[in-house]
């Protein structure tokens, strides 16, 4: 899971008062992933559900970047439908989405994310995360440089390290702010989901930052804007009737 955002996990159990808690893989930050579904009456009665569904469907309907990617993943075999992939839930106050491995779902924070330009990007972000599980054999588990190299490409392509959201965050930065942006954040979704020290969640991004941050699958650049990601999309559909008629 990405922006505090984590990706897919089995809970933590205690072996003994002296030993250490198992890494749970980020659930800890997802209460609601392990609780019984509520019944339709009940959540519609919730305002926080209503609105992210609602907002969720906008960004489905209208959102560039989230329309290509559905399309990237309807092209690679992944057909995501809202009503099975997508779950609104409350969760842990430092996140804002997550992407559920084990069950290829894409988890929405209702209670965290408050505007329709936060859930186009978490949105955008995990469906990159669904993007990869699809098309490689990432084991999001046990292999920390293949979540960094997921992470890299969420921040790296999402819209989460826009000139404007950084301004928004007070950061500044000239040449290769960008890049550093993208390491931070990648770092710091890491750490948000596995039971690591920085270190070690440095050293996974150093390592895979390059091929990781140059592998723009599916939008063929960094769309640094909406309307990037309105060219990327309509290149990418004119990609795909090229290839159909070949």
């Amino acid at each position: 899971m990405g922006e505090g955002e984590a990706d897919s996990p089995p809970a933590a159990e205690k072996k003994g008062a002296e030993e250490e808690e198992e890494d749970d893989f980020g659930y800890r930050l997802f209460p609601g992933r392990n609780k019984k579904p509520q019944s339709f009456l009940v959540r519609s009665l919730f305002t926080f559900h209503n609105k992210c569904q609602l907002m969720l469907r906008l960004t489905l309907e209208t959102n560039p970047y989230a329309r290509l990617l559905l399309e990237a993943l309807k092209q690679s075999g992944c057909t995501v439908f809202n009503d099975r992939h997508f779950s609104c839930e409350n969760c842990d106050g430092c996140v804002s989405g997550g992407f559920d491995a084990a069950t290829s779902q894409i988890v929405l924070c209702q209670n965290n994310i408050r505007q329709q330009s936060h859930m186009n990007r978490v949105v955008t972000h995990e469906l990159i995360h669904a993007f990869d599980h699809c098309r490689a054999h990432v084991d999001w588990f046990k292999n920390v440089k293949h979540l960094a190299c997921s992470e890299i490409r969420a921040a790296n392509l999402s819209g989460d390290c826009t000139l404007m959201n950084e301004i928004a965050r007070f950061k500044f930065g000239l040449k290769g702010h960008h890049q550093t942006c993208v390491r931070d954040r990648a770092i710091r979704s890491i750490l948000a989901v596995r039971k690591v020290s920085k270190e070690t969640a440095e050293k996974a991004v150093d390592e895979v930052f390059d091929a990781c941050f140059n592998d723009l699958e599916p939008f063929g650049r960094i769309p640094h804007s909406k309307a990037d990601a309105k060219r990327a999309y309509r290149d990418f559909q004119n990609r795909d009737r090229y290839t159909a008629n070949l």
